[in-house]
């Protein structure tokens, strides 16, 4: 019990003292972290191994990662980020049109597209991130994603 109030503090600091685009690094990681889960959790429960039970734990990892494309719907600066901001609106609308689908269907190639796609993006962020002196994030606000 310790050790996860250990980690879950560990996790609430390093949130409120991130900037930005380490707040942004941090949502595609638990973006991606969660669809690889849905993910291999599908793959498991394929053929002679059905679980009822892992179809909730999949829809649950599914809607986690579509409440985290939301919220970055949510922190887009239409107004400083122009084009770029209205390419990424239109792309996690789609993401999150794709994973409803794919959820529903318990697709697993629509998942990992998605997948790939968030992944890729978390590359361009953190390369973004890094290179850009960023103040700590004064408060988090949205959803929660120290667990």
């Amino acid at each position: 019990m310790a050790y996860k109030d250990a980690s879950s503090s560990y996790k609430e600091t390093r949130i409120k003292t991130a900037g930005q685009g380490q707040l942004i690094v941090m949502l595609y990681d638990e973006a991606v972290r969660q669809l690889s889960k849905a993910i291999e959790l599908l793959e498991a429960n394929k053929g002679d191994k059905k679980d009822p039970g892992r179809i909730e734990l999949i829809s649950k990892s599914v809607m986690k990662t579509e409440e985290i494309i939301t919220e970055l719907m949510i922190s887009l600066d239409f107004e400083q980020g122009g084009e770029i901001a209205k390419h990424l609106f239109s792309l996690y609308t789609w993401f999150n049109r794709e994973l409803l689908e794919s959820n529903i269907t318990q697709d697993t190639e629509r998942m990992t597209a998605v997948k790939n796609m968030l992944s890729d993006l978390r590359n361009t962020w953190n390369s973004i991130s890094q290179m850009t002196v960023e103040q700590p994030n004064r408060e988090a606000a949205g959803i929660n994603i120290a667990g």
